[in-house]
């Protein structure tokens, strides 16, 4: 019988199914929304994660049964140890708990980046964090969440451009086009407004909140040199966390070190890609960046294969890369 694989990425925007075979045939694909248990709630979660692997299962005309293995990233998974017992469950009943694996969503991040290669990824998305893996020993750094951490995120960079277009308004900072840009995208009749705004209804949610990051990115394009600055503030603290991040890896100081990146922030390329390779190969550190080979829910699908002890080969990987 061909092994398959079913791999999910949860994020806290959106959740990303594929399932593929052995040979790197992509069976099926399907999409759902946030991940983020934080908001969802559990029950939330578990009746997300049964739609979408009912529907991808369905798709590919494949039996739960008949799956090999799959492996779940899930945001803030291993971040309270009371509740990991309950998060390894949320899978079941629709698959059998010895056909998965559940985990931090970062693992998605790296296994599809670096095709489950020693090396680090660093993902800026709603959130931000970094994993690496490296002669067997595994590390992360970051993830901190919203309210201290996530730095160089979408939440990051909204929050912080949030707080400059306070000090433009009240004039602890030179107004620039980021505030008429946040005032059009509320419609505020007076600045204070943005408070009603922002903690108003579901509005200060993590993901409404992320969503904020593209009108700080118009801003910064439009000329703003305090929005711009802001997101190379970011690109630095993205290096900052691939740098701990080593650390903990024990890399020698001599390796030239894999790093990819993933997430939506790394589309912003002048933005955020750009000043972050500067930043990285400034570093006191040796690394060698490298593009992304797989996305995230492509690389939770290697990572499945992997764990359940029949790695693909990089034959069946390029085959997966032609087709996503």
């Amino acid at each position: 019988m061909v092994k398959t694989y079913l791999g999910v990425d949860g994020g806290g925007t959106k959740t990303e199914f594929v399932l593929i075979d052995e040979s790197g045939a992509v069976l099926a694909r399907h999409q759902e929304g946030s991940a983020y248990y934080l908001e969802i709630g559990i029950d939330g979660l578990r009746a997300m994660l049964a739609r979408g692997i009912g529907t991808t299962l369905q798709r590919a005309s494949l039996p739960a049964a008949s799956l090999s293995f799959a492996f779940f990233g899930l945001p803030a998974y291993g971040e309270d140890s009371q509740l990991a017992a309950i998060l390894n469950t949320v899978p079941s009943p629709t698959l059998d708990p010895d056909r998965y694996q559940c985990g931090n969503d970062m693992v998605c991040g790296w296994a599809g980046a670096l095709a489950c290669h020693d090396g680090i990824n660093i993902v800026a998305g709603t959130g931000s964090i970094a994993y690496g893996e490296l002669a067997g020993r595994q590390a992360r750094a970051g993830g901190w969440g919203e309210l201290f951490s996530d730095e160089g995120s979408a939440h990051w960079i909204a929050r912080e451009g949030l707080s400059l277009f306070s000090r433009m308004s009240d004039g602890r900072a030179p107004k620039g086009p980021l505030l008429d840009l946040l005032r059009a995208h509320f419609n505020l009749a007076t600045d204070l407004d943005i408070c009603a705004a922002i903690y108003g209804s579901n509005s200060a949610s993590r993901r409404n909140v992320a969503q904020l990051a593209s009108v700080i990115a118009a801003a910064a394009r439009n000329g703003d040199a305090q929005a711009r600055a802001l997101f190379t503030s970011g690109a630095k603290e993205l290096v900052a966390i691939v740098d701990a991040t080593r650390a903990q890896l024990r890399a020698p100081a001599d390796l030239r070190l894999p790093v990819s990146y993933s997430g939506g922030m790394f589309k912003l390329t002048d933005l955020v890609l750009e000043p972050f390779l500067s930043a990285l190969y400034s570093s006191a550190h040796s690394y060698n960046c490298l593009a992304p080979r797989l996305p995230p829910a492509a690389g939770a699908a290697l990572y499945a294969a992997r764990t359940f002890g029949s790695p693909l080969t990089e034959s069946a990987i390029a085959a997966i890369k032609q087709q996503l």
